[in-house]
């Protein structure tokens, strides 16, 4: 069953600066349905349907997409509605490149300025902390900050905002395809002491080791992820059936 959002909780939901928070709400509901297989990659999120599944206006359900826009979930075309984000093996392939190339100069940037690393290191501890718990969704989320981080260390603006639009998206639909197949943490392991590497290098003022050693990691990442997300996922459709 859909919760539906009384008009009695929408006003209660009222942010300390006097901001309504049902968008924020319905955000986490409609977020909930994508990460759980409910909205599958690439499916139509259509204002007025889920503005009448929840019991509120179709305006309060736009802003909620736009929330998940920019957390990634979902992506919206000028005069189109929003879609859940979905990727081929080839949009995989492409972004890992692309990835290895943008995060390989933040990497370097990053060395030679010898920032404090200690922000990138906790998101190691973090990554590490989930892989031991077995919680896959949480081992991403710091995942997803170690790289953001990575890029933010760069203190170049232009490549940070890229990274955003490249980044986001990219976890949000690995978070789907990890939670729909029940994941566990395994297939991190190396990635971990790959992660730990990478703050290493950078830790260390080594900016052209740090650019070539992302490069080589983001191109052995590529060789398999997509093929494993969706293995382990058809796996646990036939279990299920049978």
């Amino acid at each position: 069953m859909l919760k539906k959002v009384s008009k009695k909780s929408a006003t209660k939901a009222t942010a300390t600066r006097g901001e309504p928070l049902v968008k924020h709400t319905l955000a986490e509901q409609l977020r909930a349905k994508i990460v759980g297989g409910a909205l599958k990659p690439g499916t139509r999120i259509v204002e007025g349907f889920w503005g009448r599944k929840f019991g509120v206006a179709q305006g309060s359900i736009r802003e909620a997409i736009n929330i998940l826009a920019q957390e990634g979930f979902v992506t919206k075309a000028s005069g189109r509605s929003a879609r859940v984000v979905s990727l081929t093996e080839e949009n995989v392939l492409r972004l890992y490149e692309l990835r290895g190339a943008l995060e390989g100069l933040a990497g370097r940037l990053a060395a030679e300025r010898r920032v404090d690393t200690t922000e990138l290191q906790n998101a190691v501890k973090m990554m590490r902390s989930a892989a031991k718990k077995n919680q896959a969704p949480e081992l991403l989320d710091a995942d997803l900050s170690f790289h953001l981080e990575l890029c933010q260390l760069s203190g170049n603006p232009y490549l940070i905002e890229y990274a955003r639009k490249i980044l986001l998206p990219f976890f949000a639909f690995v978070r789907m395809r990890v939670v729909a197949s029940g994941q566990v943490t395994t297939p991190w392991d190396q990635e971990l002491e790959a992660h730990q590497r990478i703050h290493d290098l950078v830790h260390d003022g080594e900016g052209r080791i740090a650019e070539q050693y992302i490069h080589q990691a983001m191109a052995k990442f590529s060789s398999t992820a997509y093929d494993q997300w969706e293995k382990k996922a058809s796996l646990n459709k036939r279990s299920r059936k049978n």
